[in-house]
């Protein structure tokens, strides 16, 4: 199989996209995906991201390939995490602290650096809308940083937020506690889980 076809049998299986880390780390040579696009096989909708013509760009998919080290958070964790049912004006990411922020504030992220230990807690793949896997806080994590004053969420979101956690089947009120712990927001956590459970 030549590099042109393992490229488009790789963006297939990637529901309609490749990055150009996939093809480097398939072994072929990253002039393939410029021959591709350049022959109008692929279009490349951002720096280091193509997707198969006629697919629809995936914003969540572009962001996180361009700021790989940021993780969805806050109301885009909300959004993604399927337990808001506000769609967020603005992309929201953590970032380790040492990370520049210039250039997604530049794009006008939304942007949260916090100390390592913290940064890699609760981090997990989820689906966007597009069907894509991206990095995002689970359930979890997003309740407690929603409640940590320094986010400033307004409370409308907070109370639906828990309002649809507490529904579903697959939440994991253990697992909250001892992230509540940890983020020091105990009170909060246990003052909605008591009015809603």
């Amino acid at each position: 199989m030549n590099f042109s076809k393992k490229i488009l049998k790789l963006a297939e299986q990637g529901n309609g996209i490749i990055t150009t880390a996939m093809v480097v780390a398939a072994g072929i040579p990253r002039g393939s995906l410029k021959y591709l696009s350049d022959n109008g096989m692929l279009e490349k909708v951002s720096r280091g991201v193509y997707t198969l013509p006629n697919i629809l760009e995936d914003e969540f998919v572009n962001i996180q390939n361009r700021y790989r080290q940021g993780i969805f958070s806050l109301d885009t964790a909300l959004f993604l995490n399927n337990i808001t049912d506000r769609t967020p004006n603005k992309f929201c990411m953590t970032f380790p602290g040492t990370y520049n922020l210039t250039n997604p504030k530049k794009e006008g992220i939304l942007c949260h650096n916090v100390k390592i230990p913290f940064y890699k807690i609760g981090i997990k793949f989820i689906k966007t809308p597009a069907g894509n896997k991206v990095r995002a806080y689970n359930k979890e994590r997003t309740l407690c940083d929603i409640l940590r004053k320094r986010n400033n969420i307004d409370i409308q979101s907070i109370t639906g937020a828990f309002k649809k956690y507490v529904s579903l089947k697959d939440k994991n009120i253990p697992l909250l506690s001892k992230y509540a712990k940890i983020f020091n927001v105990e009170n909060k956590i246990r003052s909605y889980l008591e009015v809603l459970l």
